[in-house]
């Protein structure tokens, strides 16, 4: 399951990629190599949007949805927000002197990652409830925006937010200067999503669909507060992203990107749309720039999606072939 500041590079990169108005007409879609994959992704668009176009999509219905973790950001060597989780479990110790113990807290707060990892996904779920319940809503957005300004990635040693992909950063403002709605649909937890998108991605916090835990409404020293409790209340991954899609959005997708059979569910909701619709699978080739992997993974395995994408005519995106660049950062290296 996918669990779940770059801002001002964002905001400049935008900036640079509209710098005239007909450079972005001319290539909306830069950092992407010329090819089947980029041609394919410009003539849907650009078919959906044309009014007389057998392909016309009607505005409110041109909704789009992004898978998040290994698709708009990576996902190695383990979902970013079980790096929140650990370091949370550190901060949180002193209030839990059991946690020293009992696993799978023993093992995070010995950095036994081997350990940790033989406790799956119910050990992750055990985590991320003792560290993300309790607080007000208002209180762990903080906590995770205070987290993001100082955490940093374990290769990269830079904020987990530069490690967004810019050619999928340029496809979400192509799809939305045509008048699409964007959405991220992601295993990740919502609340742990909500507070940096928007700044991020461009996507509003009430255009994300996630995981989450139960929550209840309370009056706290005479103030409304949402507080989380340590329960699971949704699943947004697998079959559960079409469910959260249809609960949420009210609305079928034609255009769905993800990375792992963990939205393939999603990928086969959008193509049973009524309208032409468009399946995209981002690829992990790049060991170099990024990481190369795809069936054996344990994290963001892609197999079975490889299979109906091949069978489906979805489009698959290489990193290493259909990429120019990875992340916003490798600009400055020009």
């Amino acid at each position: 399951m996918a669990f779940l500041l770059f801002v001002a590079c964002n905001q400049t990169n935008t900036k640079e990629a509209k710098t005239s108005d007909d450079t972005a007409q001319a290539d909306p879609l830069p950092s992407w190599e010329e090819g089947k994959t980029k041609a394919a992704i410009l003539t849907f668009v650009k078919q959906s949007a044309e009014e007389g176009s057998p392909n016309f999509i009607p505005i409110e219905d041109r909704i789009a949805t992004f898978d998040n973790d290994g698709t708009l950001w990576s996902e190695k060597p383990a979902y970013f927000q079980l790096f929140f989780a650990i370091d949370r479990v550190k901060a949180l110790a002193p209030e839990h002197p059991e946690w020293k113990d009992n696993q799978p807290f023993k093992a995070v707060l010995e950095d036994d990652m081997k350990t940790l990892s033989s406790y799956g996904e119910h050990g992750i779920l055990e985590i991320v409830m003792a560290t993300h319940a309790g607080n007000t809503l208002d209180e762990f957005e903080q906590i995770v925006k205070d987290w993001l300004a100082t955490a940093k990635h374990p290769r990269f040693d830079r904020p987990y937010t530069d490690l967004v992909y810019q050619p999928m950063l340029e496809l979400l403002d192509y799809l939305r200067a045509n008048d699409f709605k964007t959405f991220i649909v992601s295993g990740g937890g919502i609340d742990f999503m909500r507070p940096w998108v928007e700044n991020t991605y461009g996507i509003p916090k009430d255009q994300v669909v996630g995981s989450s835990i139960k929550t209840e409404f309370t009056i706290a020293d005479g103030q409304a507060v949402i507080k989380k409790l340590p329960a699971i209340d949704f699943i947004d991954d697998k079959a559960g992203k079409p469910i959260g899609i249809n609960k949420f959005i009210g609305r079928k997708p034609v255009f769905a990107a993800g990375n792992s059979d963990g939205d393939l569910q999603m990928l086969q909701w959008t193509d049973s749309s009524s309208y032409p619709s468009f399946q995209l699978y981002v690829h992990h080739t790049d060991a170099e720039r990024e990481w190369a992997y795809d069936r054996e993974s344990s994290v963001g395995r892609l197999d079975k999606g490889l299979e109906e994408a091949a069978s489906n005519g979805w489009t698959v995106a290489s990193m290493k072939d259909d990429w120019k660049l990875v992340y916003p950062f490798e600009l400055e290296m020009e």
